[in-house]
């Protein structure tokens, strides 16, 4: 079964108090209408524990996220170990 391409907005708004979000403008089409929600927002900061990651913590997390699961196809291993130079960084 092929789903139908979804058409992305963008707007502003706020969340308040009460965790609803509030959108600045109206929307261009009519309702009613189910719609898939992607927030965008800055760091979150101590209100949700420490968000910085070291480097090891950052690739596990990047490792897991099925974002990046094309990266398993052999189709994209297109570099081997002779490709280019090595890197020694001089800290």
């Amino acid at each position: 079964m092929m789903k139908t391409p979804m058409t992305a907005i963008e707007l502003n708004g706020e969340i308040d108090e009460e965790r609803r979000l509030h959108v600045d403008s109206l929307l261009p089409f009519p309702g009613p209408r189910r719609v898939r929600v992607i927030v965008l927002t800055e760091p979150l900061g101590d209100e949700w524990g420490e968000l910085e990651l070291n480097e090891v913590e950052w690739l596990r997390v990047a490792a897991r996220n099925p974002l990046f699961a094309f990266l398993n196809d052999p189709e994209e291993d297109i570099y081997t170990l002779e490709d280019g130079k090595p890197f020694r960084d001089e800290v």
